[in-house]
């Protein structure tokens, strides 16, 4: 074996050079050099025979091997012309440009430049994956090549002289750019099962999951309603912090819907802006149109700032949401749009808000519209004032909607609440005492039932929540555990003050949970105070991991003692509670191992001996892309529903082992997946949502099949079929259905996640 160093130095002077340079100790590799660590860098040549002229060539015969930072060339013969810096390689000649190969019969190269042609390469990117073979390749330069009349797939070759790739791009011409991670196809057409199916005069396809601008792959799908829908979209990468996505969809029962997005992220401010129109749609013989913007950001205000958030979602008619219930974010009958202001500073804080609805209304189905609301609330709050915590909260607020569906006249509203409480905390429990005083009035614009154009209400109340935490070791099927005893003990005093003659603009019933069990008032918002004289008693045990501190379950039971009969309802003639015991609050969780999880709540009524209200869910992933989630809901009188949801391999069934991939990349090809979702109402007797689908795992292909139909009425329900084609690492056809899959399917995985660029050491030679 000979060996050379090359241009114009000896091993002599490398050592020299070695010796004397300083040296620095380093746990990695550096992922890129710069180009002065490149420029500085030696030639190394070495192969069976070399014969070389100083500052002239260098020729290489059997198994020749050419060696730079970054490029590493194998040949059976090499030729090395230092001055020019240029390669000539013949017979099995392989380059290994930071980890891409060309492999081919011959390379004229020049090496610094990266300037050249290979003739008859094949070659494989590190980037993705991707492989192919071409007449001819031209180096542009080390960011750019053109191969002419290439294949282009990312199916991995297995062995044998027949094998064909599942999918694959052949075109007159392929450009890659590295610099903006595409290529661009020429005279181009796929094949999918050798059959073409997508011909294109150009069409460019990413190297990596960077952005870029472009046609989107065709979307297409079909509605009840809308009739067979097809969608392109163009995504315009305008910048780093800003993109925009148009997207034309024809629907064939209705027309040309044209759809934007356009997102921002700038210094001080970011959103998305969302628009729809539909110009005379066929089946409504009307234009429709839906615009949504959301935006936060900060606005300068002297020394301070003060943050925003706006809000606006309008629509152009009543029936938008069930006609395009594709977009989601109008597809409710109450679209709000908010802008609220917010300041803070040294304990004081200020919140201005304009909130105004668009209700959509029907013939068929009227409903009770919200109230626009114009908003100042301020507050002063303080933590630990020599013991104490106390706060001050002013709010003055407008209320306007269409009296004759509210029932009540519009009004001002003045509000405080005054709060003050003194926590004594240790280490073994707390006793916190709590006085409050809430103040309301009211300006009515006209006179209220009552008779009077005003009405005002006091009312105090005192608190005293106290809890004690006892431990103590122990061991649970082996494990070491601390288990914990909480007692927990509230008492709430708040006297009868009659609000039967007030308004209710915004309040409502608080949902009876262990959260709302230990709170001073049964109501959320400011027009309704329920009068109590009651305590709750609750005791909690927990099992924590001694070594993790993670909860490994919890238990617990709390009740209510009402010392008098609850007088204020939020409306006149509602049932209220009454003196003596509540329902018995009963909750359990379970997180016994990673793959189990069961959460569970019932409100137990000891007088009828049936329970109030229960909701238990379980959840059951034993590995990765396998969970199950289970869920029971049940409100007496009311509604009783089973929901189910999954995401499951079929290929299960028969025994087959996994082939794990990594993270994001499935359980190997040739796999099959079942997922779905089931709501059913065991009081209607039927599925009110359902969502069946199933997907398949090709290694360089994937197809996914989801049907899907929610109910929208007593009468009346929506369905869609979506099917997708992900040709992996090129392009998409169809219209996919993941972002439904997310929404339905608590702890669904995508079979291919996007995952960190690989390093050049990934494929070093």
């Amino acid at each position: 074996m000979a060996w050379a160093c090359v241009p114009g130095t000896t091993w002599a002077q490398v050592l020299a050079d070695s010796a004397t340079s300083n040296l620095r100790f380093s746990q990695r590799l550096e992922e890129s050099l710069n180009q002065s660590q490149i420029d500085s860098a030696p030639v190394f040549l070495w192969g069976d025979h070399i014969r070389s002229q100083t500052d002239a060539d260098t020729l290489v015969q059997g198994n020749a091997e050419m060696r730079k930072p970054g490029t590493v060339i194998k040949a059976d013969q090499l030729r090395y012309v230092a001055p020019t810096d240029q390669a000539f390689a013949t017979g099995n000649v392989r380059i290994n440009r930071n980890g891409n190969v060309f492999e081919g019969p011959s390379l004229e190269l020049r090496v610094e430049a990266f300037e050249g042609v290979f003739e008859s390469p094949s070659y494989q990117f590190l980037q993705n994956g991707a492989h192919g073979s071409a007449a001819r390749a031209e180096f542009i330069d080390e960011s750019h090549t053109t191969v002419r009349h290439a294949s282009y797939t990312t199916c991995k070759r297995k062995p044998g002289p027949d094998w064909l790739p599942d999918w694959v791009l052949k075109a007159t011409d392929i450009e890659f750019d590295a610099d903006q991670e595409v290529g661009v196809a020429h005279g181009a057409h796929l094949l999918f099962k050798n059959v073409p199916i997508l011909p294109v005069p150009a069409i460019s396809f990413p190297l990596t999951d960077a952005r870029k601008s472009g046609f989107m792959p065709p979307t297409m799908g079909l509605g009840n309603v809308n009739g067979t829908e097809v969608s392109v979209p163009y995504y315009w990468n305008i910048a780093p912090n800003r993109d925009a996505t148009l997207t034309p969809t024809v629907m064939t029962a209705r027309g040309v819907d044209w759809g934007s997005e356009f997102r921002y992220l700038e210094p001080r401010y970011n959103g998305v802006l969302r628009a729809n129109v539909m110009a005379a749609d066929k089946l409504r013989d009307a234009d429709r149109w839906g615009v949504s913007l959301n935006q936060t950001g900060q606005l300068s205000a002297g020394s301070q700032d003060i943050g925003y958030v706006l809000s606006a979602n309008r629509v152009s008619d009543n029936d938008y949401w069930s006609d395009f219930s594709s977009n989601t974010a109008l597809t409710s009958r109450t679209l709000a749009n908010n802008l609220q202001l917010t300041w803070g500073h040294s304990g004081y804080a200020a919140t201005g808000r304009l909130l105004r609805w668009q209700t959509l209304q029907s013939s068929s189905s009227v409903i009770t519209p919200p109230y626009d609301l114009t908003q100042l609330n301020v507050v002063r709050n303080q933590i630990n004032d020599r013991g104490f915590d106390w706060s001050l909260q002013m709010d003055m607020s407008r209320f306007d909607s269409d009296v004759r569906l509210t029932q009540q006249p519009n009004a001002h509203r003045l509000y405080g609440l005054v709060q003050l409480s003194r926590p004594f905390v240790a280490p073994e429990g707390f006793v916190t005492p709590k006085l409050q005083v809430h103040s309301t009035a009211y300006q009515f614009d006209t006179v209220a039932q009552t008779g009077e154009a005003s009405a005002n209400s006091t009312v105090p109340t005192f608190s005293l929540d106290a809890g004690l935490v006892f431990e103590r070791d122990a061991t649970w099927q082996g494990h070491e555990v601390v288990q914990t005893l909480e007692p927990r003990l509230f008492y709430v005093r708040t006297p009868f003050r009659d609000q039967a003659y007030l308004p209710n603009y915004d309040t409502a019933a608080i949902d009876f949970n262990f959260a709302s069990i230990f709170t001073e008032n049964a109501y959320v918002g400011h027009d309704k105070i329920a009068d109590n004289n009651l305590v709750t008693l609750g005791l909690t045990t927990r099992l924590l991991d001694a070594q993790s501190g993670a909860q490994l379950a919890r238990f617990g039971v709390a009740q209510r003692y009402r010392f008098e009969d609850q007088r204020v309802t939020l409306t006149t003639g509602q049932p209220s509670a009454l003196t003596g015991w509540s329902d018995v609050m009963l909750g359990a969780g379970l997180n016994l191992s990673p793959q189990w999880s069961v959460d569970s709540t019932v409100q137990y009524n000891p007088l009828t001996d049936q329970s109030s209200r229960a909701t238990v869910g379980a959840r059951f992933t034993p590995a990765p892309y396998r969970v199950l989630n289970a869920a029971y809901r049940f409100q007496r009188d009311a509604s009783e529903q089973m929901d189910v949801s999954w995401q499951w391999p079929i290929s299960d069934l028969w025994g087959e082992k996994d082939q794990a991939e990594g993270s994001g990349r499935g359980l190997g090809e040739g796999r099959y997946y079942s997922v779905g979702r089931l709501n059913y109402s065991m009081i209607d007797r039927r599925l009110v949502d359902t969502l069946l689908g199933v997907e398949y795992d090709a290694g360089c292909w994937l197809a996914r099949m989801v049907i899907g139909r929610v109910q929208t009425s007593t009468n009346s329900s929506i369905s869609s079929v979506k099917f997708e084609l992900e040709f992996v690492g090129f392009t998409r056809l169809g219209v996919s259905p993941l972002n439904t899959l997310k929404s339905n399917i608590s702890r669904y995985q995508n079979l291919r996640e996007s995952s960190s660029a690989p390093s050049r050491f990934g494929n070093y030679e």
